[in-house]
This record gives structure tokens, C-alpha cells and sequence, in this order.
């Protein structure tokens, strides 16, 4: 049988009123009694029913996190930041994957599948500035991602085309000229997607370096993960395009290319230079490890976090909505011809 509220109090030698104010963090609480309570809380293995405490209270101390696909390992690791700076805060973290279905999506942010949470940090992949309309409801959101720009809620995302253009400049600063980038959008439209955002950082670079942008070196590549990689470094190389520079739009990308790259007996870097995006925990691990551009993603769940707390406090006076991105990082290792140990990163926020 589970602990109850009234086992806590009997073995505290307390009421059940002193056990709830302790459990809802109450301050006009003594000390030795505040400890005597969570002893035995502990004791006991007690854990609040949040439903009923969120029936009374307003409040669960959970929030949501939605995301396309845990799958993808940036979204599995800014999961596993948000959770952590929720726990700082105290809250729980409730995830849902919606596989990036629309209809999904959707039903998650017009809370058509309600859950027992305080609010929700929302990264869509098939909806646009076109819905944003869908972000005006009462229920306190912070938005993440690419997807919607001027919506009514608090949004957080990376500095993409910067970034994007600061990977490229990297390859150039290194010598490379005829630079490849794997990770284009199949349909060819310029929306507002990382991929479209980071295409246009990567032809920046190369048109402010006075370079043709070959459009044989644009790679199509959906979605982001290692065999597709793998596949278009493979047509790259059967193509007989010349290319000494290889820029992957996420890193899942460039572990791929660099497995075909060496199948094909081509030396990394001395032969092609890769660098990917979003280091994750994989590319310090690949042979060679993987210079690849960190766009702030620990910095990203805390913020998120943050101004969703806010959102949920928040009683009257409901300020503007507001735009966060946290600045980005060039983090040098072999692929691009760098020890990782000896040369220290590179910092950017344009």
C-alpha cells in the first residue's frame, strides 16, 4: 500500500497540516520540525500525490517538454538539459515526442491531449509562422526552435545562420575552397527551417569570400540522421565533384559522411575538412572527433526553463513576448586539422 500524508505525521509526531506545509515548501515552518518531517519522508519513501495536490493548489510542479523525435540525438540531449534544469527549480519534466506529425503537433499545443502539467516548452517541426495563432491560449508556452517567428509567446533558439556561416568560415580559415554542405530541405523552399537557415549561413560565407556557390555541392539530405548522411556523402563522391570542405548541418550528418568517407579511402582532414553542428556527445568520440559548432544547447533549457517558470507565476501584467538566443561556439577538433586538448574554442553570438 502507498504512504499516505497521515503515515508521514504519525511518525513525525506532527499534524497532517505541518507534513502538507512541508511538502508545499510553506516557510512559517520551524526548523527542527521541517526536519523531522523530511526525515521521515524519507524514512518512509513518502511521494506527494500530484494530482490531488495539483487539484488544490493549481499547481503540479510538473512541466511539458515536446519535441519531433528522441531519436535525434540534440533532441534527446536538450531533453535530458531541460530535465536537469528543472530539477533545480523543483519540477518535474513530463516529454512528449509527437514524430513530427502535424495534426500531433497540433493537438499538443491547442491541449487537445490534456496532461497534469504547469506548462509546456514546445519544439513543432511541421507548423509555421502561418499557426501561430495556435500559441494564443492562456496556457503558459515557450517556444523552441525555427518554426514560428512573431508569435505571442516567449521563444528560444540558436543563432542558425550565424552559426552556420561562422562553420563555413572555419573551413575557409583552414584553406578549403570548394566547400560541400549535406542537410538541404528536399522541397527546395526557402521556409523557416534550421536546414534553410543554415544554407543561407553557409552560401553567405561563401559569397563573402568571393566563391561561386556550385550547386552541386548542395546536398540534399532529410531527415538529419547518420545513414542519410552516409547516402549523400556517398552520391557526393560517385558524382566525381570535387570538394576539399564538408559542412553537415547537424552532427548526426557528419558522423555518417565521416564513416563513408573513410570507406572510400578519403583522409579526414587532410584530404576533406568536415566540421558538423550541435555537438553532441558522439562527436567527441568518432575517429577523428568531430569539429562541429555548439549552439548553446545547455544554455537553451535553462532559459527555456526559466521564462517558463515565469509564465506560470505570472498573475497580471503579462509582459511582451520575448526572443532569447544564447550565443554560439566554434568547437575545433581533428576533422578540421585541430587537437582538441591543445587549442582552445572559438566564441560568437552574431
Amino acid at each position: 500500500m502507498s504512504v499516505t500524508l497521515q503515515d508521514v505525521a504519525r511518525l513525525a509526531g506532527v499534524s497532517t497540516k505541518t507534513v502538507s506545509n512541508v511538502v508545499h515548501d510553506f516557510p512559517r515552518v520551524r526548523d527542527e520540525t521541517r526536519r523531522r518531517v523530511q526525515w521521515a519522508i524519507e524514512e518512509l519513501g513518502y511521494r506527494p500525490n500530484l494530482s490531488a495536490r495539483g487539484l488544490r493548489s493549481g499547481r503540479t510542479g510538473v512541466i511539458e517538454l515536446s519535441v519531433p523525435e528522441l531519436r535525434q540525438n540534440y533532441f534527446a540531449e536538450l531533453a535530458d538539459e531541460v530535465i536537469r534544469a528543472a530539477e533545480r527549480r523543483g519540477l518535474g519534466v513530463l516529454v512528449e515526442q509527437t514524430g513530427g506529425d502535424r495534426q500531433r503537433e497540433i493537438d499538443v499545443v491547442t491541449r487537445r491531449r490534456p496532461y497534469l502539467t504547469d506548462g509546456l516548452l514546445y519544439a513543432p517541426e511541421r507548423l509555421g509562422t502561418g499557426d501561430k495563432d495556435l500559441l494564443a491560449g492562456t496556457f503558459p508556452t515557450v517556444l523552441l526552435g525555427e518554426r514560428i517567428f512573431g508569435g505571442p509567446t516567449d521563444h528560444v533558439t540558436m543563432h542558425n545562420t550565424s552559426a552556420a556561416k561562422a562553420a563555413v568560415g572555419h573551413l575557409l580559415e583552414v584553406g578549403r575552397r570548394r566547400i560541400a554542405v549535406i542537410g538541404a530541405h528536399p522541397d527546395g523552399q526557402v521556409q523557416m527551417r534550421a536546414a534553410d537557415l543554415r544554407v543561407a549561413g553557409y552560401r553567405e560565407a561563401l559569397e563573402e569570400a568571393g566563391l561561386i556557390v556550385d550547386p552541386d555541392l548542395v546536398r540534399v539530405a532529410a531527415p538529419w540522421f547518420q545513414w542519410n548522411g552516409a547516402e549523400a556523402a556517398r552520391e557526393l563522391l560517385l558524382a566525381g565533384v570535387p570538394f576539399d570542405g564538408l559542412f553537415c548541418l547537424n552532427d548526426g550528418l557528419a558522423l555518417g559522411a565521416l564513416r563513408e568517407l573513410a570507406a572510400a579511402g578519403v583522409r579526414v582532414p587532410d584530404d576533406v575538412a568536415v566540421i558538423g553542428f550541435d555537438n553532441i556527445d558522439e562527436s567527441r568520440f568518432s575517429v577523428p572527433s568531430l569539429t562541429t559548432v555548439d549552439a548553446g544547447r545547455a544554455e537553451i533549457a535553462r532559459v527555456a526553463v526559466d521564462l517558463l517558470v515565469e509564465r506560470i507565476d505570472e498573475q497580471e501584467d503579462r509582459q511582451p513576448a520575448r526572443l532569447v538566443k544564447p550565443p554560439f561556439r566554434i568547437v575545433r577538433r581533428e576533422s578540421t586539422g585541430f587537437d582538441d586538448k591543445d587549442v582552445p574554442e572559438s566564441d560568437g553570438a552574431a
